[in-house]
C-alpha cells in the first residue's frame, strides 16, 4: 500500500471518528455524492475533502459521503444531473474519467459538465516518457521514431490525451492498448514492447522512476491552465519542461480542441461540483467552505503525498470550460479516434 493511500485512509478514520464538544443542536448535514464504489480512490477523496470541509461551514455541519457507480464515476455523473436536487445541499465528487467517456461520447452517458458548478479540484500532471537512446528530446527526434509504439490503456482513458497531442505535433503512433494500469504500461516499457508511455493521474513521480531507470525520459507535460503574465504557468512537477502545444512550435491546430480538453480532463484527479440551476448563496458556501479546505495541513498532506495540488473554484471552472468543446470539434474528435484507432464508443 503507497505512503499516499496509508495518508487518505488515516483521514478518513479520523472523520469517523467521534466529535467531543458541548451538547448543541447541530445544523443538518450536507451530503457529498461519490462517483466510485466504495474503497476506491475517488472515495477516499471523498471522505478526505468531507472531513476538511465540515468546520468551514457555519456551525460545522458534518459532511455526509454516498458512492454510487464504478470507477469510471459514470453511473454517479448520471445520478448527479438526473436525481440530486439543486437545493445547495448535496454536492458530487468525480473522477477525471467521467469527463473522458463525455468527451468520447460513451453512450453510457446522460449527464452534460458543462453545467455544474465547480466547487474545487484535485489537480495532477501528464507526461510523456519516452527512449530516446541518447537522442535529444526533440520534434525532429520524435517524429523520426514514427510509428511511436505507446503504451496504453485505451483511448477512452487518460492517454486520450497523448495520443492527439503526439498526432497534433505530427507523430504516427502505434498504441499498444489494453494496458490498464501503470504496472502493466511499465512492464511493456522495460520489456521492450514500447517506446513510450504517458504518465498521469497521482503518484507520478514514483511512476516516472521505473522508466527513468530503464532510459525513459520526459518529453513534454500536459502543463497547466494558469498563467503568469499571460504565459502558460509551468506544471510544478516539470517546471523546465515544455507543455505539449510548445513542445509542437505550432500555434494553432484543427485539433487544439480536442486535446485541451483531453488534456483537462487528463488533468483532474478529482472535481467536486454542485448540479446545474444550484442557488447562488449555496455555491457561494461551498466555495467558501472549499477555500478553506484546500489549505488544511491535512488535506494538504495527503495532496502532497499523492502529487495532488489542490485548486478552488476558478481552477476547477477553467476545467469544465476546456472540456466544453463545440460540435466541430467534437466531431472532428470522434473522427479522430475513428479513423486513427477504428474506436467507436460503445
Amino acid at each position: 500500500m503507497t505512503r499516499r493511500r496509508h495518508i487518505l485512509l488515516g483521514l478518513a478514520g479520523f472523520a469517523a471518528g467521534p466529535r467531543l464538544g458541548f451538547a448543541q443542536a447541530a445544523p443538518p448535514p450536507l451530503s457529498l455524492l461519490v462517483a466510485g464504489p466504495p474503497g476506491a480512490q475517488t472515495s477516499r477523496w471523498a471522505d478526505a475533502c468531507a472531513q476538511a470541509l465540515s468546520p468551514c461551514f457555519a456551525g460545522g455541519p458534518a459532511v455526509l459521503t454516498q458512492t454510487d457507480g464504478g470507477l469510471d464515476g459514470v453511473t454517479g455523473a448520471n445520478r448527479l444531473d438526473a436525481l440530486v436536487v439543486p437545493d445547495g445541499r448535496t454536492a458530487a465528487i468525480l473522477p477525471g474519467a467521467a469527463l473522458i467517456a463525455w468527451l468520447t461520447g460513451d453512450d453510457r452517458v446522460h449527464f452534460d459538465p458543462t453545467h455544474w458548478m465547480p466547487i474545487m479540484a484535485g489537480i495532477n500532471s501528464g507526461v510523456l516518457v519516452v527512449r530516446l537512446n541518447g537522442k535529444p528530446p526533440t520534434l525532429d527526434t520524435l517524429r523520426g521514431m514514427s510509428p511511436l509504439r505507446l503504451a496504453a490503456n485505451q483511448p477512452q482513458s487518460n492517454d486520450l490525451a497523448a495520443l492527439v497531442a503526439l498526432d497534433r505535433i505530427g507523430v504516427k503512433v502505434t498504441p499498444l492498448f489494453g494496458l490498464r494500469d501503470m504496472d502493466a504500461k511499465t512492464s511493456a516499457f522495460v520489456n521492450g514492447q514500447a517506446d513510450a508511455v504517458f504518465v498521469a493521474g497521482e503518484g507520478v513521480p514514483e511512476d516516472l522512476a521505473p522508466l527513468a531507470a530503464n532510459g525513459g525520459v520526459p518529453v513534454f507535460c500536459l502543463g497547466t491552465t494558469a498563467t503568469q503574465d499571460g504565459v502558460p504557468a509551468a506544471d510544478p512537477l516539470f517546471p523546465g519542461l515544455p507543455d505539449a502545444v510548445a513542445f509542437s512550435g505550432a500555434a494553432a491546430s484543427p485539433l487544439d480542441g480536442a486535446y485541451h480538453a483531453a488534456a483537462a480532463a487528463a488533468r483532474l484527479d478529482f472535481l467536486v461540483v454542485l448540479p446545474k440551476l444550484s442557488d447562488p448563496d449555496a455555491v457561494a458556501q461551498w466555495r467558501g467552505a472549499a477555500t478553506g479546505a484546500i489549505t488544511s495541513p491535512a488535506l494538504l498532506a495527503a495532496a502532497s503525498a499523492s502529487s495532488i495540488t489542490l485548486q478552488p473554484s476558478d481552477v476547477a471552472a477553467d476545467q469544465l470550460a476546456a472540456v466544453n468543446l463545440g460540435p466541430t470539434d467534437h466531431a472532428g474528435l470522434q473522427a479522430f479516434l475513428s479513423s486513427s484507432f477504428g474506436w467507436q464508443p460503445g
